[in-house]
């Protein structure tokens, strides 16, 4: 017996025809037209299409619904003159920390946790900063928020020295306490440090925590329009020098718009043989990586919402049709094909650039699946509507 059998289902790439998808033991067991054995729960598509669950590849959790206690300076600070004031507005943000409680911080976090369970997020990198200012509350109250949503939502806690790591006093040490708390992914931000030199010895110290607590890196990198932002190349290489390949992503990187056509041709391929994966969020700034060319050189790119709310963004649902319908419009990618792509930079490519490898609709894959209110992609994004149905670890769970 299946646990869970989903009838009536369109799959992409087979236009109108229709098929039964068995699962068992949380992952997909059997794809037919039609399957004889039966289930202990039997969900019908209606004819919509049933994809991956998505993933959010990049938020920062513990900020979420902070804009109006933090106010706006830091909004305004961000995305002015072309970001060219980005490094201001991150100070100003800074201060706001010295309120952080884990008490108010995980009711935002829930609010964020069921949107992300309505709209069928399965998948976030959650990321809470860790500095002198709000200590590790932010990473106390996702850590919790983990525990919570276990079975609806899988957070991967990055711990995130937002305010830097050489110009902060006593975040390493935090952030090696984040580590032993039970943080997922070392956290880092090095372009926000003041020379070349305190930015190599700020990868290198997430490095050093990342290879003695066996974790995978996040990095926040050249956010900012100022082409001598090079940053990433730094950690390609030293992912390179410590054999962290395929363990590691890079968040916006916004100053690769700038760069001239030779360099970015070679970082390219520096970033291949460092098997890095992108996060870009492009509603969030004027200047975002560039999505096309990366994908093309078959590089994973995935979508992130960033905030909720926050200082550096004042919307937000964790909704990521509505964050591919934001992109498709930031980016340029408005054909049938590009929104193909888009689909997989919130599901199967996001996945891959968080090293979730098996989050695949196909025998053997992880049972964490949607049913759309749409039977095609471009209706899905168009309209950008909860899914009918949520299935996480093979198990329909119930929308907040």
């Amino acid at each position: 017996m299946y646990d869970l059998k989903i009838t009536n289902a369109r799959l992409r790439g087979h236009g109108d025809e229709r098929f039964t998808i068995g699962i068992e033991d949380k992952h997909i067991a059997a794809i037919a037209p039609a399957l004889d054995q039966p289930s202990a729960q039997q969900l019908d598509a209606g004819g919509n299409l049933v994809t991956e669950s998505f993933v959010n590849g990049h938020l920062h959790l513990c900020k979420v619904y902070t804009l109006e206690r933090a106010g706006q300076k830091a909004l305004e600070e961000y995305q002015q003159d072309g970001m060219s004031h980005a490094l201001d507005s991150i100070r100003s943000a800074a201060a706001f920390k010295t309120q952080y409680d884990r008490r108010w911080i995980i009711e935002n976090v829930r609010r964020a946790c069921d949107l992300a369970v309505r709209h069928g997020v399965t998948h976030i990198r959650a990321f809470a900063d860790v500095d002198s200012k709000g200590k590790l509350e932010g990473v106390a109250a996702v850590l919790q928020a983990k525990q919570e949503y276990a079975g609806k939502v899988e957070l991967q806690v990055v711990a995130f020295p937002q305010d830097g790591l050489i110009r902060e006093p006593g975040a390493l040490e935090l952030m090696d306490q984040a580590m032993q708390m039970g943080a997922d992914v070392c956290g880092g931000i090095p372009w926000i440090e003041t020379t070349h030199e305190e930015e190599q010895a700020h990868i290198d110290a997430v490095c050093q925590l990342a290879v003695r607590y066996d974790r995978d890196i996040s990095m926040l990198l050249d956010d900012v329009s100022d082409p001598e932002e090079r940053t990433l190349e730094t950690l390609c290489k030293k992912v390179l020098e410590i054999g962290w390949q395929g363990r590691v992503t890079a968040q916006h990187c916004r100053a690769m718009a700038l760069y001239p056509e030779n360099y970015f041709c070679k970082l390219t391929e520096l970033a291949r043989r460092a098997g890095i994966g992108f996060v870009t969020d492009p509603h969030t700034g004027p200047l975002h990586l560039r999505v096309k060319e990366l994908l093309a050189a078959g590089l994973p790119v995935g979508l992130g919402q960033d905030a909720i709310a926050a200082a550096y963004c004042p919307y937000g649902e964790c909704n990521m049709l509505e964050v591919a319908f934001l992109a498709s419009h930031l980016l340029w990618m408005t054909s049938f094909q590009d929104m193909e792509r888009l689909y997989d930079m919130v599901t199967t490519t996001a996945a891959r650039a968080l090293g979730l490898n098996n989050h695949r609709l196909q025998v053997g894959g992880d049972a964490d699946l949607v049913i759309l209110s749409q039977p095609d992609i471009y209706h899905a994004i168009w309209r950008h509507q909860p899914p009918r149905a949520v299935i996480k670890d093979g198990r329909g769970i119930e929308n907040p």
